[in-house]
């Protein structure tokens, strides 16, 4: 009765399988929301592939895949000295991810050997050490008496179109000149296929490792499908008033109470970052629309997505069917069309 994900169990797991098969080494993220899916069950999922490695997004999220994914365990934001302890029963699985040398010499002062992958500053300027903290960094492992385990490099690059060897081979040769002993591996993101192809090639003594998140968990998307509950029904006259606001029906029709609301994420948009002008605009529409009423919200009938008759309510939303369209009977279940990394779902089933 409320905002279900429903999952085609078969069609699924086989996607899941091919991307795997594809992608040597690979390292499933399981972060955030769990991509809608929940943290929890791609865990356990991740380790169905047979994986020996997943990445989380942050320590807090470490607790509730540590339990049901027995292998290693990297954090991909970067370890910083108020990150609490660590359970001892988890030192030994986790990698911590570095970019700054203070860091360094922090962790390996409270925890001696600890595993660690070495961040690079790539163009998305947002984590890592720069080509001239990478050679301190270097040095700095050389001469502590407490080594660290280096599982690697770690590179995390932006979206943005257009191939990403040169600057990864950039890196790469940066790290092999600072002289860092036992470097043999590269963590990447936002590879595809071709380019890791053609690093492996180019570096056939490293292991390139792709973490791997929105196109392993949810790269088919047809085999997802998003529906809420209609919980009421009310027809409307021209003039009646209706929801928190008081608002009024500018025509005949009926007024639908249905499953989805702020709390599971629904009105609730994330920016996309598109910069044209069409962009622009279309934003700048939808918050006209707004400020009357009249946005067309992600629940569809019959294949048309349907106007929000006010803005969401925590846990159900109202939509304004005009007079001629088919009414749903309460009960009936209804498309949703959501952003899976922003959505909280009432449950979720794997046929």
């Amino acid at each position: 009765m409320g905002l279900t994900l429903t999952v085609d169990g078969p069609r699924w797991r086989t996607h899941l399988r091919e991307v795997a098969d594809a992608n040597a080494g690979l390292v499933p993220v399981v972060k955030g929301n769990g991509y809608g899916l929940t943290r929890g069950r791609l865990a356990r999922r991740s380790e169905w592939l047979g994986v020996d490695t997943i990445a989380v997004g942050t320590y807090e999220e470490l607790p509730e895949v540590a339990t049901r994914f027995p292998g290693s365990l990297l954090v991909l934001t970067p370890w910083r000295p108020f990150v609490p302890d660590l359970d001892p029963a988890l030192r030994d699985r986790v990698i911590h991810t570095i970019g700054r040398v203070d860091d360094l010499d922090a962790l390996l002062t409270r925890q001696p050997g600890a595993r660690v992958v070495l961040e690079l500053l790539t163009s998305m300027q947002r984590h890592g050490f720069s080509a001239r903290g990478l050679w301190e960094a270097a040095d700095h492992l050389r001469r502590r008496t407490a080594r660290a385990r280096l599982e690697g490099l770690a590179l995390h690059l932006p979206l943005a179109q257009g191939s990403h060897l040169g600057e990864v081979r950039r890196h790469i040769d940066a790290a092999v000149g600072a002289g860092l002993d036992d470097l043999d591996t590269v963590w990447v993101s936002h590879l595809t296929a071709t380019e890791l192809a053609t690093l492996r090639s180019s570096y056939a003594d490293f292991t390139i490792r792709p973490r791997v998140g929105t196109s392993l968990w949810l790269g088919d998307r047809g085999a997802l499908a998003v529906t809420a509950t209609v919980l009421d029904v009310h027809e409307l006259e021209r003039g009646d008033a209706f929801g928190y606001r008081a608002r009024t029906a500018p025509k005949s029709g009926h007024l639908l109470v249905v499953s989805g609301g702020t709390a599971h994420g629904i009105g609730l948009e994330a920016p996309m970052g598109e910069s044209s002008i069409k962009a622009r605009a279309s934003t700048l529409a939808r918050g006209g629309l707004d400020a009357v009423g009249f946005v067309r919200s992600p629940f569809s009938i019959d294949g048309k997505q349907r106007l929000f008759a006010e803005p969401p309510h925590m846990q159900a939303s109202m939509l304004f069917l005009p007079a001629g369209a088919r009414v749903p009977e309460v009960g009936d279940e209804i498309d949703v069309r959501v952003r899976y990394t922003t959505t909280t779902f009432d449950s979720v089933i794997v046929t």
